[in-house]
C-alpha cells in the first residue's frame, strides 16, 4: 500500500487538502513533526471538510519515531524534490513505497533525501517557477503511483 508522508508541514490548509486526497484514495497519511501548526487548527480541519473520519492519519513526534515505524513495516522511501534524480512519470513505483514530501518552505532536508531509495521530481516548463503547491505535488505523485499500480480502475 502506497503511503504519503509529510515531513515538517507548515501550512494547515495544504495538509487539510492532502488529507482529503488521502481520504478519497484510502491512502495512509503520516505527519512527521515538528509541525508548523496544531492538529486541532481550524484551517486544517476546514480544508479537510467532513472527511476526517475517513483519513488514516498517523502523527509522529519526530523523524526518529517515524523511522522506527517505517523500519517495522518496510518499503522504500521515495523523496519528492525539485532536485530529484528521476521524473515521477519515468520512475517505477511499488506498492510498498512511502512518498515523502518536505515542508512548503524548505522541501525535504538533504539528510532525509540522502536516505531515500530514490528521489523524483515533477517537471515544469517554466524555469522561473521553483515548485508546485505541496497539496498539488502530493496529488500528482500519488495518482501517478496509483495509476502505475492499477489502483485507478
Amino acid at each position: 500500500m502506497i503511503r504519503v508522508v509529510l515531513v515538517h508541514p507548515q501550512i494547515p490548509p495544504n495538509t487539510g487538502n492532502i488529507a482529503r486526497t488521502c481520504a478519497a484514495t484510502g491512502t495512509e497519511l503520516h505527519l512527521v513533526g515538528p509541525l508548523g501548526f496544531e492538529i486541532s487548527d481550524r484551517y486544517l480541519k476546514r480544508a479537510g471538510l467532513d472527511y476526517w473520519p475517513y483519513v488514516k492519519l498517523y502523527s509522529h513526534e519526530s523523524l526518529d519515531t517515524f523511522t522506527a515505524v517505517y523500519q517495522q513495516l518496510g518499503g522504500r522511501w521515495i523523496g519528492f524534490s525539485t532536485t530529484g534524480k528521476y521524473s515521477y512519470v519515468q520512475f517505477e513505483f511499488q506498492a510498498n513505497d512511502w512518498l515523502l514530501f518536505g515542508s512548503e518552505t524548505m522541501g525535504l532536508p538533504s539528510h532525509i533525501l540522502d536516505t531515500c531509495e530514490a528521489t523524483v521530481f515533477i517537471p515544469m516548463s517554466q524555469p522561473r517557477v521553483r515548485s508546485l503547491n505541496l497539496s498539488v505535488s502530493v496529488a500528482v505523485g500519488l495518482f501517478e503511483a496509483r495509476r502505475q499500480l492499477g489502483y485507478l480502475g
